[in-house]
């Protein structure tokens, strides 16, 4: 059956863009599909969740077109910094763009892959994606939205049946195609691809793109810097999310950073267990150059390279004065974040900031774990167990409004989502085929996002 046409509003938007931003591709023949997750609360928001499971397998197994979408996929081009080393031939290399659609707010949605295959990017790459690969990536999606943070939906998580060969995990390992739910596609990268080719025609007709698109608004003289100062803005926000969701996510190269401030493409990330500035999630990431603290360094980072990039077609100044907006951005929203973790509204930005700046070195000296913390002290402040590291921070808490009544929830255990439960998850799957922890963990994890809002 076809997605309902009340709920269902296809806008493949992208093809405004012109052919010299994506190349058509096709996905791969897999031996097998077999639907391991499907993620009916964000198909009900794009008005697909009354696909039957076949039709499911039709769309997001074979990727037959949806209806009034795009007719080919499309393998979106960009160049990035990896780890602050500019790599001009990257792009969507074992994944792309399926379909755009509305959804209920309005807003337009991607449908992307990861292991779809080989495309023109894939440098030599087989282009699949490893089964471990998919169900890491539910588990975070799941846990960083129940927390607040911006994030891209897993949508669904089909096992392909073919054997994969990494050399960073044991092989040979099961294989799967997923598809991801974001509000956009269009990267820092994209934009310093146009840079690089000194493409001024197709930066400035990405710029209106964007603002268009994503922001409500019309191109003019001040374009890019209104574009910048969104990002900016947004970006900032993310950061901050990241830290008070105590998350690494591990590769914040700028082919990672949407600029619609949505975090997306889930690698090596991990969840900090105290509140440890140098703790990293990627085994290579030898320096910590996207280590827990220095996230927001990270992200701004990569917001300056968006900068230089619209540098081909604006001037400098106005430019460098957005991005040194990107502390005035991030500073409350990091401290409207964890109280909003805490259980308690904002006062005013002076005293929410002189608040965090009580936490953070009480965590980082009791070395307690980050969701114990939260979990205890959400509505009713710091427990005086918490001992005389926090005794300023106690009382500082102890003057704000909690901003709901804690609920039956809290009395339980914390839900938290660190590696060893990660990896207990897979091992279940892995050796036993068994799919209950996984779907019991994504259960646990929605009943805190609905306790915490």
């Amino acid at each position: 059956m076809a997605p309902s046409p009340q709920a269902y509003r296809p806008d493949p938007r992208i093809l405004e863009l012109g052919d010299a931003f994506y190349d058509p591709v096709a996905a791969a023949d897999f031996p097998q599909t077999i639907l391991r997750y499907r993620n009916d609360r964000a198909a009900a928001q794009v008005g697909l969740d009354a696909l039957n499971d076949a039709e499911w397998i039709r769309h997001f197994g074979r990727f037959e077109p949806l209806p009034d979408n795009l007719e080919r996929p499309l393998a979106l081009r960009y160049h990035g910094h990896q780890f602050r080393v500019y790599n001009p031939d990257i792009g969507d290399g074992r994944g792309f763009l399926f379909a755009q659609m509305r959804d209920g707010r309005d807003r337009l949605m991607d449908l992307g892959t990861k292991g779809t295959g080989p495309t023109p990017w894939s440098r030599s790459g087989d282009g699949r994606l490893t089964l471990k690969g998919g169900v890491r990536e539910i588990l975070a999606t799941e846990m960083l939205e129940a927390l607040g943070v911006e994030t891209s939906r897993t949508f669904s998580l089909v096992e392909t049946g073919e054997a994969l060969t990494r050399g960073d995990e044991p092989s040979p390992t099961r294989s799967a195609v997923m598809v991801r739910l974001s509000h956009g596609h269009i990267r820092i990268g994209t934009f310093q691809r146009l840079a690089y080719l000194r493409d001024d025609a197709d930066m400035t007709r990405l710029i209106a793109y964007v603002l268009r698109t994503y922001y409500g608004e019309e191109a003019g003289d001040d374009a890019p810097q209104r574009l910048l100062a969104h990002v900016v803005q947004r970006t900032a926000r993310l950061a901050a999310s990241y830290m008070a969701a105590g998350f690494v996510h591990g590769v914040l190269n700028s082919d990672n950073i949407n600029v619609t401030g949505e975090s997306f493409d889930y690698g090596p990330w991990r969840f900090n267990p105290t509140w440890d500035p140098a703790f990293t999630a990627a085994y290579f990431d030898h320096q910590g150059l996207y280590a827990f603290g220095r996230q927001p360094e990270a992200i701004h980072w990569d917001a300056m390279q968006l900068a230089v990039s619209l540098r081909t077609v604006s001037e400098a100044q106005p430019l460098i004065d957005v991005l040194e907006t990107f502390a005035d951005y991030y500073q409350p929203a990091v401290s409207s974040a964890i109280l909003w973790r805490l259980g308690f509204s904002p006062k005013n930005p002076a005293e929410d900031l002189a608040l965090i700046q009580a936490i953070e070195p009480a965590l980082r000296e009791t070395g307690v774990q980050v969701d114990r913390f939260f979990h205890d002290c959400f509505a009713i402040g710091i427990p005086d167990s918490y001992g005389p590291a926090f005794v300023a921070a106690r009382a500082m808490l102890d003057t704000y409004t909690p901003r709901k009544v804690r609920s039956d929830y809290w009395t339980g255990e914390p839900c938290s989502m660190l590696i060893d439960e990660v990896e207990a998850i897979w091992s279940a799957i892995d050796e036993r085929d068994d799919w209950a922890p996984l779907y019991a963990k994504v259960a646990r994890i929605r009943g805190m996002g609905e306790a915490l809002p």
